[in-house]
């Protein structure tokens, strides 16, 4: 196992030139390969593997407001998805692992995934930035050869970006997949880039899961005579992905539904919600949220940039966002069907609302009875 060498590195310079025309300059590690994406920011202070690992960053470049970055390293245990789909990884200061479960730094991590990272970049400024102005898209510059910076952000004003995109279907599984083969319940789980700890979750609480690529079609997923449907997270914008609104929409009602962060946002759409997108996104593991019927607070772990708003009538609104007054969670008042925009999996943590998989499953008990 290689650490970082930041003295090599350092003479390696590299660059993220953002659509506004600021340029933020470093150093290149991981794959040195130039790519474009959206700039977003996380503030967890640690689970770095667990985020880069979340397919729900697909097309997003993701800045660590921690300031140190790399410390225990990565391994094989701690990975959210079967790679990594994100774009690439913004960071103040990379250093070498010092950790008995490491199998390897973060610069091999991403090496060996074939994504690029910047380091000596001044995230803090950035951060600030982003919070401003709001998400940017951006062109990073890691590879050897010499680019101009006017160059970078002329590429990234050209890029397409994520609004309009269905990015559903360029990280979800295959063909379909059983997760485990033993439980009460049998839960038919759509894979829009669905996180591992998840499919554990439901695993944890008495289900047997099987995966289905995201556009599977109702017929099929009802043919295997599931006891409940799960919609996962995952990256982009909702409203593009239009074949697993109409999906959602033709199954509410025939099986409990039960849907995280994109899942939520797509069950909200398909009973008629609005989706918008929000400045700069949540990300991050420590976002307040109310229960509203238990009038409690958690503390929760949150990947998004949309947020739906002005639900309809058949929907009741069961979350609150503390930090800006979002809907973080609905259940419909006649069917079986409910979700929340954040991820009560939360891998690393916190486990506040992991509560929401045993409703989960008392919701199944009743619909069998």
């Amino acid at each position: 196992m290689s650490g970082f060498n930041w003295e090599q590195q350092r003479r390696k310079p590299a660059f993220l030139a953002l659509a506004d025309g600021s340029v933020f300059r470093g150093w290149g590690f991981g794959s040195l390969r130039d790519a474009v994406g959206e700039v977003v920011f996380n503030t967890g202070i640690s689970g770095y593997q667990e985020i880069v690992s979340d397919p729900s960053y697909a097309g997003q470049f993701v800045t660590l407001t921690s300031p140190e970055i790399g410390n225990y390293g990565c391994n094989p245990q701690d990975s959210e998805s079967r790679g990594l789909f994100f774009n690439g990884l913004v960071v103040r200061n990379l250093n070498p692992p010092s950790n008995y479960r490491a199998t390897m730094s973060l610069d091999e991590y991403l090496r060996i995934n074939g994504k690029p990272g910047i380091a000596g970049v001044d995230t803090r400024a950035l951060t600030i930035l982003l919070r401003d102005k709001g998400s940017q898209k951006a062109y990073l510059h890691v590879a050897p050869e010499a680019m101009d910076p006017e160059e970078g952000v002329r590429l990234a004003r050209e890029w397409e970006g994520l609004d309009g995109q269905d990015y559903a279907s360029r990280v979800t599984t295959e063909q379909v997949l059983e997760w485990n083969h033993t439980g009460e319940f049998h839960v038919a789980a759509y894979d829009f880039g669905v996180k591992y700890n998840i499919l554990r979750q439901l695993a944890d609480h008495g289900c047997r899961v099987t995966v289905f690529p995201a556009k599977t079609s109702p017929r099929d997923i009802l043919a295997r005579h599931p006891d409940g449907v799960f919609l996962s997270n995952g990256p982009a914008d909702p409203s593009a992905v239009k074949y697993a609104i109409e999906n959602v929409r033709e199954l509410l009602g025939k099986v409990p539904i039960m849907g995280i962060c994109l899942g939520h946002q797509l069950l909200g759409l398909a009973c008629g919600a609005a989706c918008s997108r929000l400045k700069f996104g949540h990300h991050g593991c420590n976002h307040p949220v109310r229960n509203l019927a238990a009038g409690t607070v958690e503390i929760t772990s949150q990947n998004h940039n949309y947020a739906l708003y002005r639900i309809p009538d058949c929907l009741e609104m069961t979350h609150l966002n503390l930090n800006d007054n979002t809907i973080e969670g609905i259940r419909h008042r006649e069917l079986p069907a409910f979700s929340v925009q954040y991820h009560p999996e939360a891998a690393p943590g916190p486990h506040d609302s992991r509560y929401l998989f045993e409703e989960f499953k008392k919701l199944m008990e009743q619909w069998k009875k």
